[in-house]
């Protein structure tokens, strides 16, 4: 989502794009430096692979001192010390919250934790370098969208450059940028923190152009991995419960179909506890396990979105926040019937804005022709002009946009024509839905 239409300088060697994974308990930084091979994640420990950043603040009572991340956790043990987690279930939540006899927008502190957390990139590049940023989380509903709105427009970043999309997106579009083999067929991805395992099976439709990439989302609430601190002999019964339940979920994903590669990631999969799920799903795949592909997906969705690849081109990703059809008029343009595009099929329905101007002799409607990328039948929505100016020749504002994935809003103004048929400047506005 553009939090600005102001455009910016293009893309130009030693440029940063950054893609951040705004988790509920973890958050992680990728970068992609323009001109080098490729995206890399920010280590909290100069020179590790530790990637997460504790989602937290932690406040030190009685005055003006916050601590971020580890930092928090560290010290939220202390006394004196206060620590708010679950910082994006409370910006959900809205109202203000209590601390330290004090009343706290949960959204500005979960501004401060992004602030705080960017300062890690200090250590890669000037804040006068970032182009532009990609944030990405679990799941993009109406309510995420304003809060990462608020939040980006208060962070003080110098890009006015800064889009969203969710994990499912930057699952596709980590994919997209592996080896063709790697996703010739089907990928899987299985996300685990523990508590909750959500699976991620992408296939590509190669009888479509482009070609359609659709993703199917599970989350399943058994699959529970033990603390630390339960004892040896209960901790071998859950993992062997864990172990048989996911070999199931495995089988029923894969059954039927050719399955090229697969990623575990998350926490959950830190144990050895996968014995007989690991080795089903070895069975000719190649398997990867990591904990970054979504922010480093928020990298490659930045980059095909500033400068389309040939491989991006190809393909379009139809997910639950993306318009599955292209909305379009045939007009006469130089005395001859065209199409003219409005809205594409694979767009944000949260950044699906389109405006333009048009002349109608006589007629007092307007016809958008719809046509699905799903195999469904294309169709026809028409908006009625009536009881506008009178005059032979009318000059008219369209404007476009989305309420909701399948819910299109159009407002049309009269223009009037020139000083003979001055503009009446009645509007009409109506919402109709899309395959």
């Amino acid at each position: 989502m553009f939090l600005d239409r102001k455009e910016e300088g293009k893309l130009h060697k030693g440029s940063v794009l950054v893609g951040y994974d705004l988790g509920e308990k973890y958050s992680q930084i990728s970068y992609y430096v323009y001109g080098e091979e490729d995206a890399d994640t920010v280590a909290t420990v100069v020179g590790t692979k530790q990637y997460n950043i504790p989602t937290m603040l932690c406040k030190r009572e009685g005055v003006n001192q916050w601590f971020y991340g580890k930092d928090a956790v560290k010290n939220a043990g202390e006394e004196a010390m206060i620590p708010v987690e679950g910082l994006l279930k409370l910006a959900r939540k809205g109202g203000e919250i209590e601390l330290d006899g004090e009343s706290y927008d949960p959204v500005a502190l979960l501004t401060l934790f992004l602030k705080r957390s960017m300062t890690l990139l200090n250590f890669i590049t000037t804040i006068e370098k970032i182009h532009s940023i990609m944030f990405t989380v679990d799941e993009l509903d109406d309510r995420m969208v304003e809060i990462l709105v608020q939040a980006s427009a208060n962070l003080g970043l110098k890009t006015t450059q800064i889009y969203f999309q969710s994990h499912t997106e930057s699952f596709y579009y980590f994919m997209l940028h592996q080896p063709p083999e790697l996703w010739t067929y089907q990928a899987l991805a299985c996300e685990h923190d523990g508590m909750r395992l959500k699976t991620y099976r992408m296939e590509c439709n190669k009888r479509t152009t482009p070609i359609v990439v659709l993703i199917e989302e599970q989350v399943y609430d058994t699959l529970v991995i033990p603390e630390d601190t339960e004892e040896e002999e209960t901790k071998q019964g859950a993992y062997r419960l864990a172990d048989e339940r996911f070999l199931g979920i495995l089988k029923r994903l894969c059954e039927g179909r050719i399955v090229s590669s697969a990623y575990l990631l998350g926490d959950g999969f830190r144990e050895d506890w996968n014995v007989q799920s690991l080795q089903f799903l070895c069975h000719n795949r190649r398997v990867f396990q990591g904990n970054n592909l979504f922010s480093k997906g928020a990298c490659y969705g930045l980059m095909e979105k500033l400068e389309p690849g040939e491989v991006g081109s190809r393909h379009v990703f139809l997910g639950k926040d993306k318009l599955k059809s292209n909305i379009g008029m045939n007009v006469l343009r130089q005395g001859k019937e065209s199409y003219y595009a409005l809205l594409d099929a694979g767009e944000n329905w949260y950044e699906a804005e389109r405006e333009c101007e048009f002349l109608l002799e006589g007629e007092r409607e307007i016809a958008f022709v719809i046509t699905p990328l799903t195999g469904k039948n294309i169709e026809a929505r028409q908006i009625s002009l009536s009881g506008g100016s009178n005059a032979p020749f009318t000059r008219y504002r369209l404007k476009m946009s989305m309420s909701a994935p399948e819910k299109v809003q159009v407002k049309v103004t009269d223009l009037g024509f020139g000083e003979l048929f001055p503009p009446t400047d009645q509007i009409w506005e109506q919402t109709f839905e899309v395959p």
